[in-house]
């Protein structure tokens, strides 16, 4: 795959289309088990709490791989992406209803850089709450 998303078709302050995932109890034994991270924070109600949390929440590298598809998605091939780094500022709370969480995520351009890249800035909320900041990928467009 190479990136859809022309260089010169871009300028700072671009949005990329805002997208929501829910993320309910479910979710997260499914990414327990993909990613063999089964910290009962992540899935046990009493302990979580035992532990000073409001509930279970949300593992941090599934909210950060969340969060980043708007960016793949965005340019159209996640190997564009040569660099992500995020700063967990909030978790995400994942009651355990039908419902669940909701990860909202929006970014735009903030840089144009050399060699056809740019620095896309994303905010990640959840509940009202920033859940990651200093959220940034670079990418290389086409």
């Amino acid at each position: 795959m190479t990136a859809q998303i022309q260089y010169d078709d871009v300028e700072v302050g671009t949005e990329l289309p805002a997208a929501s995932f829910p993320v309910t109890r479910a979710t997260l034994v499914r990414y327990a088990g993909a990613s063999g991270d089964f910290n009962p924070i992540h899935w046990n109600e009493k302990f979580a709490q035992e532990v000073g949390l409001p509930d279970v929440i949300a593992h941090g590298m599934f909210t950060m791989a969340e969060a980043v598809r708007v960016v793949t998605d965005w340019v159209g091939d996640p190997g564009a992406v040569v660099e992500y780094g995020v700063r967990f500022t909030k978790p995400v709370v994942v009651p355990n209803d039908d419902q669940g969480a909701l990860i909202e995520v929006t970014a735009k351009v903030a840089a144009k850089l050399e060699d056809n890249r740019v620095r896309v800035d994303l905010t990640a909320m959840s509940a009202g709450q920033k859940v990651l900041g200093m959220s940034r990928a670079v990418v290389t467009l086409a």
